[in-house]
C-alpha cells in the first residue's frame, strides 16, 4: 500500500493549487516560493503518470482527471487537517504531584525547573499538608514525611532525615551562647504546630535530656513560615536536612549546635496501588526523575 501513495509534499502542493486555481496563492499559503509549488505538482503529474493542470497563462485549470483526482483527494486531506487541528488544540495530559507545602517550597520547587527542561510534560504540584487526605485527592505521585506509609499505597523510601536547630547568623551573633543546648533551651524557639509526624523541640530537647525549654516560643502552623521566621532572625527553629541545605549552602542559615536528631520517620515516594494504565509510562518517567533527584 505504501508503494501506491504518492510524494505527500507533492499532494499538499497539489491540493491547494486546485482550490486556489493559481500558483502563487498555492505558495503564499503553503509560505514557500511559487517554483517550489510548481515543482512538487510536476512531481506528482510524473508519479502518476498524467497531466493534472491545463497551463494556459494567466490562467490555471484542472484538467478532467486532475479534477477526478482532486475530488477524490481533498476530503480525506481536509480530515486530515481538522484531526491534526483537534490534536494540537487538546489540553496536554497533566500529572499531578501531592506533597507538604515544606516540601513543594524548599526542594521539589527549586528543582522542578529542571524537569521542565528536560521533559515535555504538563505537572501539576499540589500542597496538601496532612497525609490523611491523599484518600480525597487524584494524583499520579506523592511525597511524604512518616513513620508508616499507608498501606494503601506503593512506597519507595527516598531519604532519611536528620534533625537539627538553625538561626540566621545575626541572630547567632547576637546569641553566641545558644551553641550550648541548654542556653538553647532559654532562648526563641520557632515552633511548629502539626498533627503529622514532624519532630519537635520536645523530641530534641529530650535527646539532649533537657526537660526546661520553651519559656519562649513563636508557634507557627505552616513550616515554611517556621523557616521564613528563622530567616527574619526572629528565634531558632528546627530544621530537616534535605529541607534546608541551600539555605546551610549560602549561609543565609546556620547552625548554632552540632547536636542532631535521627528521625525515626523517613520521606516516601507514594504512587497509588493501581494506577491508570493510560498514563503508566508517564507516571513512570516522572518517577525515575523525582528518584534521580534524591540520588536512589
Amino acid at each position: 500500500m505504501k508503494s501506491d501513495l504518492p510524494p505527500l509534499n507533492s499532494l499538499v502542493a497539489f491540493e491547494a493549487t486546485a482550490r486556489w486555481q493559481s500558483f502563487t496563492r498555492a505558495a503564499e499559503e503553503l509560505g514557500v516560493s511559487q517554483g517550489a509549488v510548481s515543482r512538487q505538482v510536476k512531481l506528482l503529474e510524473e508519479f502518476l503518470g498524467m497531466t493534472l493542470f491545463k497551463r494556459s497563462k494567466p490562467l490555471l485549470a484542472l484538467t478532467d482527471a486532475g479534477q477526478q483526482y482532486y475530488d477524490a483527494i481533498s476530503l480525506p486531506l481536509s480530515r486530515i487537517a481538522d484531526a491534526t487541528s483537534e490534536v494540537r488544540s487538546r489540553p496536554q495530559e497533566r500529572l499531578t504531584i501531592v506533597t507538604t507545602n515544606a516540601l513543594a517550597a524548599f526542594w521539589l520547587l527549586p528543582r522542578f525547573s529542571r524537569y521542565q527542561e528536560e521533559k515535555d510534560q504538563d505537572v501539576r504540584i499540589l500542597a496538601v499538608d496532612s497525609i490523611d487526605e491523599l484518600d480525597e485527592i487524584d494524583f499520579d505521585l506523592g511525597i511524604y514525611y512518616c513513620r508508616t506509609p499507608p498501606s494503601a499505597y506503593r512506597a519507595t523510601p527516598l531519604f532519611e532525615e536528620r534533625v537539627f536547630p538553625v538561626c540566621s547568623p545575626s541572630f547567632l551573633e547576637t546569641h553566641p551562647a545558644i551553641s550550648d543546648p541548654v542556653r538553647l533551651a532559654e532562648t526563641t524557639l520557632l515552633d511548629l504546630d502539626s498533627q503529622e509526624d514532624w519532630i519537635g523541640w520536645q523530641d530534641w530537647f529530650a535527646s539532649s535530656e533537657i526537660t526546661n525549654w520553651g519559656q519562649r516560643t513563636i508557634t507557627l502552623n505552616s513550616y515554611p513560615l517556621v523557616i521564613q521566621a528563622a530567616l527574619n532572625g526572629q528565634g531558632v527553629a528546627l530544621a530537616w536536612q534535605t529541607l534546608v541545605d541551600d539555605y546551610l549552602d549560602s549561609g543565609l542559615l546556620v547552625t548554632p549546635t552540632d547536636q542532631s536528631l535521627a528521625t525515626q520517620s523517613r520521606f516516601y515516594l507514594l504512587e497509588p496501588a493501581v494506577p491508570d494504565p493510560g498514563r503508566r509510562d508517564m507516571i513512570q518517567d516522572l518517577s525515575s526523575w523525582l528518584l534521580n533527584e534524591t540520588g536512589i
